[in-house]
């Protein structure tokens, strides 16, 4: 009864007796139907590679409750993060500076950028992937490319809300402007 509630619905784990919280081959089906059904593990099977990498598959939320080495496992992170990017913020520190990683998160998510380590703020690449993908991240660029006016572009074209992020003087370069009115046109 219990192994055909979480296939139909993983988070019916919740209401599991904690003997079945600790068998795998349950958590493993509970996670293929609801990858956040994780949390309700045991905290053995948090830690089990495999089943959190199933959960993760499903749902990139599930990496919040992985156990902590988990989250600096950077196979497991990817799936995370191209699930969907914002789960970046649950990755251990060392994996928000890892550029595979978080080019992976804003290309899926822009706003993902907001969790990357600063130094990546500053990378070009990806600033441009997470502003392509959503303008406003620009809010969480490194001001250097705030004026850039490439990046600002791509923002703007994704969001014209962006331009307010942008640069002050970059705002006031009336070429710029012109030319961004120009392709609005």
């Amino acid at each position: 009864i219990v192994m055909e509630a979480v296939k139909n619905y993983g988070d019916t784990l919740k209401h599991a007796d904690e003997s079945l919280k600790k068998d795998k081959t349950i958590v493993m089906e509970a996670v293929k139907s609801s990858g956040s059904s994780i949390r309700y593990a045991s905290n053995k099977l948090k830690n089990d590679r495999l089943v959190v990498l199933e959960a993760v598959k499903n749902s990139g939320f599930a990496l919040k409750h992985a156990d902590e080495s988990l989250k600096k496992d950077k196979m497991i992170v990817l799936e995370a993060v191209k699930e969907n990017g914002i789960h970046l913020e649950y990755a251990d520190e060392s994996l928000k500076k890892d550029k595979t990683i978080v080019l992976a998160a804003v290309k899926n998510a822009g706003y993902a950028l907001e969790h990357a380590d600063e130094s990546l703020k500053k990378d070009k690449e990806i600033v441009l992937a997470a502003v392509k993908n959503f303008g406003t991240s620009l809010i969480h660029a490194d001001e250097n490319l705030k004026k850039d006016k490439e990046i600002v572009l791509a923002a703007v074209k994704q969001d014209t809300y962006a331009m307010n992020m942008a640069d002050g003087r970059l705002i006031n370069d009336k070429d710029f402007r012109d030319y961004l009115y120009d392709l609005d046109s």
